[in-house]
């Protein structure tokens, strides 16, 4: 296991850290173990609001397509993708606040990842992107749910459609980020923002949340099955092989809807 996760805990707020050098890439190990520490949480009648970060310049570039084994994602079972969004599905079933404080790139799963929380606290140097489409690859971790769900069908389209990287301020305008502050304060911010809302009544917390997001565990569920069929089908086209050695080479695909 390469990646590590810390859990701290001071007052009502929780800290969850993860790494997984160079890239912070989203494995299932890595998914499974921040889903343990948010249930963890859960259980913990001390804690009533989280704050999820990562190490380094990169808060999460996506699913390492590129690896050789599990299809990027270091599973070894018989379908490891599925394997990858049960995990997933599992950060849904949280039913504490999260802030993510997002560094650097959230990319693909990255991006899935900084969207499961309630708010984002960002840096001047976040990048937020939905790639899939320029790798020849159908978009995944429930995406087609939640970023519509965010920041409107017409902007999460633009979104999904053209792979585009959206900068803070644009992210900040469109709803996607809550806050943008220093680079050096993203986690400060982040803690500040959790401490705000500590201060409310603990069960009327757990109440507003679960009313405030009801049907998303059973919206991404399905969404994430309808993912994973289209992802089967692309996953063995000309395309997908082109678009994985693209962004591998760091060159726009050559793509000939094959």
């Amino acid at each position: 296991m390469t990646h590590t996760i810390d859990l701290s805990l001071d007052g009502a707020v929780a800290e969850i850290i993860f790494e997984n050098p160079v890239n912070n890439f989203a494995s299932i190990a890595l998914v499974q173990d921040l889903a343990d520490a948010l249930k963890e949480m859960d259980r913990n009648p001390a804690c009533r609001v989280i704050v999820l970060g990562s190490r380094g310049k990169i808060f999460c570039a996506g699913a390492d397509l590129a690896a050789a084994s599990g299809g990027g994602v270091g599973g070894l079972g018989a379908d490891p993708v599925r394997d990858f969004y049960d995990q997933a599905l599992r950060l849904f079933e949280s039913r504490k606040p999260i802030v993510a404080a997002v560094q650097g790139a959230a990319v693909g799963a990255g991006l899935g990842l900084a969207v499961a929380a309630d708010f984002r606290v960002a840096g001047p140097n976040a990048r937020f992107a939905a790639n899939f489409a320029r790798l020849g690859y159908h978009h995944g971790f429930g995406l087609t749910y939640t970023l519509p769900r965010l920041i409107g069908a017409q902007r999460a389209a633009l979104m999904l459609m053209t792979g585009r990287r959206l900068k803070p301020d644009f992210a900040l305008d469109w709803g996607l980020v809550d806050e943008c502050v220093a680079d050096d304060d993203v986690l400060g911010a982040a803690h500040r923002l959790a401490s705000e809302i500590s201060e409310c009544a603990p069960l009327s917390l757990l109440a507003t949340r679960a009313t405030l997001r009801s049907d998303v565990h059973q919206h991404v569920a399905d969404a994430l099955v309808k993912e994973h069929a289209e992802q089967g089908k692309l996953r063995d086209t000309a395309d997908f092989t082109e678009g994985v050695r693209a962004v591998t080479e760091r060159r726009p695909g050559i793509f000939v809807g094959a």
